[in-house]
């Protein structure tokens, strides 16, 4: 067994007797300064050590060629009819989703971007409408042209007006002309307006009356928008009346026979129980009392080049690109998985990596003035970076930022707002790093130690230097 003695021969800090040490001024004062030192420096320490710091980096992302990458947007055209506009999405692999709705909606809204408080639910037909087989040049002029100075009589005088805005120039609108008069003359016969008046078919000639086309919002042509007396209720900001569209097919005997039932349905007697069979069979359906549209959802699209386009669209109405103004406000446009306020609450530290504020589009508005709209198209051009933030609790984040670009194109096409995506083949990776306790303990170690070692240095310079000071003081030699 070691005894006590041998044991004490291994103590590294031998002790000197008390009454063999001698206490200067200086080593009180060095000693005082070192106390201060040592506890400041341990208390940067500490802060250093709760301080969690970032690593950003670049890499190579690694995304699987089979991911899809979800868009989110809120888009609003002030002078854009719902009726026609149409989302599409393409890209350099030959994706090519037109007019997308199953994750769209659209709001009717004014030209002070405020709502009506309707959604409108679909869009235009998509399948080849039935025209007349034949051109026949014999129909004559059937239907009863209206303008601006009988517009408002007529669809007060009779219970239901069907009118047809066209353009002559319009190929849809010439290819309806010929069972639009037909009908028009059938249903004159059957119900005179002298007699019976129930129904009224009638014609507006665009290019004519630009002026009342361009009040009842007219942008694709032909248009078949259908009038009922007590229920015309204008919207008091514009004039505009309350209507239906009809999207059925336009040949004479299949307007006959629509037009037919909703005279038919005037009767007293049917008209309740026929009423709601005759809107659906028509294919008709209430259109919105506004101009714009507010367009809001998502898509997801490849990681690779692409487009989305929106623009009017429809596979039976011509437009006319010069008319078209194709200004909007984006309120949203995002890329990828939104940051929950919980998400964001947890990793308050990198909030300046996943802000909002890299959504480049939000809150601008994008018009075009008069003297520029005709056949303009907004093109922007947007290149998306990928961010991964990696926490402490190996809580992985991925977040988009893209830098945006804007251009207007003078084009003879129909103008649009397009967004064109380019995605970035490398992606930042931000991590947080929280330093090691051991490390933390070594530094304090050093601290210690360090100013110990110092504070003794100076003070055994200071006390030789005094020393040697009196020796000469009293005239001693070396």
């Amino acid at each position: 067994m070691v005894s006590a003695a041998k044991f004490k021969s291994l103590d590294f800090f031998r002790k000197t007797p008390r009454d063999l040490t001698e206490a200067s001024l200086s080593g009180a004062g060095i000693s005082v300064v070192a106390a201060i030192s040592m506890i400041f420096l341990f208390g940067m320490e500490i802060h250093n050590y709760m301080t969690i710091s970032t690593a950003t980096s670049i890499v190579v992302d690694k995304s699987s060629p089979e991911d899809c990458l979800r868009i989110d947007f809120n888009i609003s055209f002030p002078v854009l009819s719902c009726e026609f506009a149409s989302v599409d999405v393409s890209d350099v692999l030959g994706t090519n989703r037109l007019n997308i709705t199953k994750t769209i909606r659209k709001y009717s809204i004014n030209q002070n971007y405020h709502p009506s408080g309707f959604e409108y639910e679909t869009g235009p037909v998509s399948y080849a409408l039935k025209h007349d087989p034949t051109v026949d040049e014999g129909y004559g002029d059937g239907s009863v042209p209206l303008t601006s100075r009988n517009f408002d009589k007529i669809t007060h005088d009779h219970p239901i007006v069907v009118v047809n805005f066209f353009a002559p120039w319009c190929h849809w609108s010439n290819l309806l002309k010929p069972a639009w008069e037909k009908t028009a003359k059938v249903m004159r016969q059957r119900y005179h307006p002298e007699y019976d008046g129930r129904i009224i078919v009638a014609s507006i000639d665009c290019t004519q009356e630009a002026d009342l086309c361009r009040k009842h919002h007219i942008q694709g042509y032909p248009s078949i928008r259908i009038y009922r007396k007590g229920t015309d209720v204008r919207d008091g900001s514009h004039g505009i009346h309350i209507h239906e569209t009809y999207y059925g097919d336009r040949d004479t005997d299949t307007l006959i026979l629509k037009f037919d039932n909703m005279a038919s349905s005037i009767n007293i007697d049917s008209v309740k129980r026929s009423s709601a069979a005759t809107t659906e069979y028509i294919k008709v359906r209430p259109a919105p009392p506004q101009e714009g549209c507010r367009i809001e959802g998502f898509v997801r699209v490849k990681k690779v080049p692409g487009n989305l386009i929106i623009s009017a669209t429809s596979a039976a109405h011509s437009f006319d690109a010069s008319l078209m103004n194709m200004s909007h406000m984006i309120s949203t446009f995002s890329f990828g998985s939104t940051i929950t306020p919980v998400m964001m609450s947890d990793m308050k530290r990198l909030a300046p990596y996943l802000d909002e504020g890299h959504n480049r589009l939000n809150g601008h508005g994008y018009i075009t003035k008069p003297e520029d709209r005709a056949n303009v198209t907004i093109e922007h051009y947007l290149q998306v970076v990928k961010t991964e933030v990696m926490g402490l609790s190996h809580q992985l984040i991925e977040n988009y930022e893209y830098t945006a670009h804007t251009s207007l194109i003078h084009a003879p096409s129909i103008p649009a707002a397009k967004f064109h995506l380019q995605f970035s083949p490398m992606q930042v990776l931000v991590t947080e790093n929280s330093k090691s306790f051991s490390h933390f303990v070594t530094n304090v170690c050093a601290i210690i130690g360090g100013v110990f070692t110092v504070a003794g240095i100076l003070d055994s310079i200071l006390y030789n230097t005094f020393k040697f000071a009196k020796k000469v003081e009293l005239g001693k030699n070396f």
